[in-house]
């Protein structure tokens, strides 16, 4: 089975990197490369937790494509921010877990 069906995961380090133009512009207009039909800001929170589900050795995590000049009110740095939140407590979740 795959990773989200229920099968098995491996032991090794897993990096993540989340790029911010997955989500749909109405939530993300400040990235290099908007793309239609992405995700809410919401369904990008629930997948993260959801990540948090599996026993993954998480090393680390970044968010990418957030850009400044294109986000004149504002709203894809916060998106990228609360992601970002997600991913840290997704790293801490699993450091945790490894010292138990």
């Amino acid at each position: 089975k795959g990773l989200l069906g229920g099968g098995k995961t491996g032991s090794g380090k897993v990096y993540i990197s989340f790029d911010i133009d997955a989500l749909d512009p109405a939530f993300a207009p400040g990235t290099g490369t908007p793309e239609i039909g992405g995700f809410t800001s919401r369904e990008a929170q629930a997948l993260l937790r959801g990540i948090g589900k599996l026993d993954l050795n998480i090393a680390g995590a970044d968010v990418v494509e957030v850009s400044p000049p294109f986000d004149a009110g504002g709203v894809t740095s916060l998106a990228g921010a609360n992601v970002m939140h997600e991913l840290l407590c997704l790293v801490a979740e699993s450091a945790n877990r490894r010292e138990e």
